[in-house]
């Protein structure tokens, strides 16, 4: 686990109990993760999520979606910005993930958002990570 990319570990996590199938992963809490999770659920690719107490610290449950094959939805998750390289993008130059099948995560002065939200109201920031 590690300290210095919280954000990297939550995807990690999520990618890993999708490949094994398991109907939730728990992750620990903080605010960038919570609007990650939220845009993860507003796109469809998560069936649900919640905050719950676990032994005195906050933690999210997220519920995982599969297909009618057993399928997981989510495909992939790829982090962008690292600690050590900051990827940044202005609302012109925004990447599409696989022709618009996938989203992109970009943290703006306005907030979390998408990358096509970003692109509609002509704000840049910091790539997140994309899922597709």
């Amino acid at each position: 686990m590690s300290a210095s990319d919280p954000v990297a570990d939550m995807l990690t996590k999520i990618r890993n109990a999708a490949q094994a199938r398991h109907e939730k992963v728990d992750i620990s809490t903080s605010k960038l993760k919570l609007e990650i999770v939220k845009i993860l659920k507003t796109e469809g690719f998560i069936k649900n999520f919640k905050k719950v107490q676990d032994e005195g610290r906050s933690i999210i449950r997220i519920f995982l979606k599969y297909d009618e094959t057993n399928a997981p939805v989510i495909h992939g998750l790829k982090k962008i910005s690292t600690p050590g390289r900051r990827v940044y993008s202005g609302y012109k130059d925004m990447p599409r993930i696989y022709n618009g099948y996938g989203i992109i995560i970009v943290s703006t002065s306005s907030g979390v958002t998408t990358g096509r939200k970003a692109k509609e109201k002509m704000v840049g920031g910091e790539l997140v990570c994309s899922i597709w």
